[in-house]
């Protein structure tokens, strides 16, 4: 069954804080990414086309934490990275460390598809960059990425960082409101089965709020935040991204349903309540090779949405949606 799912970040996202004015914006752009990956779909284009297609909308929406709307450094500064992966083949591509790259997705996906192809899965910095530009995608200056709302986040978070136990209740010693987060976490990702049963997955985020520069989150290492094979599942995380790279989270939830034979449901909620008992926050979303989705998180909201032929994009952001 032809079948497409999507996140747009995971966090600290309360109904009492969003007024319902800014949550249609967020859900339309949801639906907005879900149509525009669904459409190849339908007419008979690649799960590969697809979330390449879904993701480079979310990248060139302000409202995630993916090319334009990014987080910063704690240097100020935008890096990007991404990641996609071929569940036919086992193939797959990722490059990190990005300054300049509209969409890192597309990036990843020429990585991928390339002639001749790329003898690596994995650049950065500098050499990906050059590698972008030899095949002409669109390069932007910094000034691009900008966001009012990002860098208000940026400044919250250098003048209240989190302290060393990660404690959301308070900061430094000061007391901060449930739904004020300075070091927000987000990443975007779609995962997707064409007609034929290929399931594909593409990831796309700025990372962690005042992150270190230099740092490299799950988003772009293959088995952590990204995961496709035809035989079980697609899988595509968001969260705190060290937790997801301990815990190989979405090569997790492969294996749960290989070896344990767990449908995608299953998998997916039993090592999203795994990071829970640890203090990982986060979720993923996931489609198995029937089309099954599975959609778990375990934070207060996380934004998501998924589409099937013959229904209207379905997505929520909320824990009681």
């Amino acid at each position: 069954m032809q079948n497409s799912v999507i996140h747009g970040g995971v966090g600290t996202i309360l109904r009492t804080s969003f007024p319902r004015e800014e949550q249609e914006q967020y859900l339309e752009a949801l639906r907005t990414s879900l149509r525009d990956g669904f459409r190849i779909l339908e007419s008979g284009g690649t799960a590969i086309d697809a979330v390449e297609a879904a993701v480079r909308y979310m990248e060139d929406s302000p409202f995630f934490n993916a090319g334009k709307g990014a987080v910063y450094t704690i240097g100020g500064n935008i890096e990007l990275e991404a990641s996609i992966m071929d569940g036919s083949n086992h193939r797959a591509s990722a490059c990190t460390l990005l300054h300049h790259i509209r969409n890192p997705i597309t990036l990843a996906r020429t990585m991928l598809t390339t002639k001749p192809p790329v003898p690596h899965v994995f650049l950065g910095g500098a050499q990906a960059e050059a590698f972008a530009r030899d095949k002409e995608l669109e390069f932007v200056e910094q000034g691009y990425f900008y966001t009012e709302k990002r860098w208000k986040q940026h400044i919250e978070g250098l003048e209240y960082p989190p302290s060393n136990s990660e404690s959301k209740g308070t900061v430094y010693g000061k007391s901060v409101p449930r739904d004020h987060d300075p070091n927000p976490m987000g990443t975007v990702g779609a995962v997707a089965v064409d007609r034929e049963g290929n399931i594909a997955t593409a990831t796309s985020t700025g990372g962690r709020n005042n992150k270190w520069d230099g740092r490299i989150g799950d988003t772009p290492l293959i088995g952590s935040g990204t995961w496709a094979e035809n035989a079980t599942c697609g899988v595509s995380g968001t969260g705190n991204g060290e937790f997801f790279i301990r815990y190989a989270v979405c090569h997790d939830v492969a294996s749960r349903m290989r070896y344990l034979g767990e449908s995608v449901q299953e998998a997916a909620a039993t090592v999203v309540e795994g990071l829970r008992k640890v203090e990982g926050e986060g979720g993923v979303v996931a489609v198995d090779r029937y089309g099954e989705v599975a959609m778990p998180f375990n934070s207060p909201g996380m934004y998501r949405g998924y589409i099937r032929a013959d229904m209207e994009p379905q997505v929520f952001i909320f824990g009681d949606d």
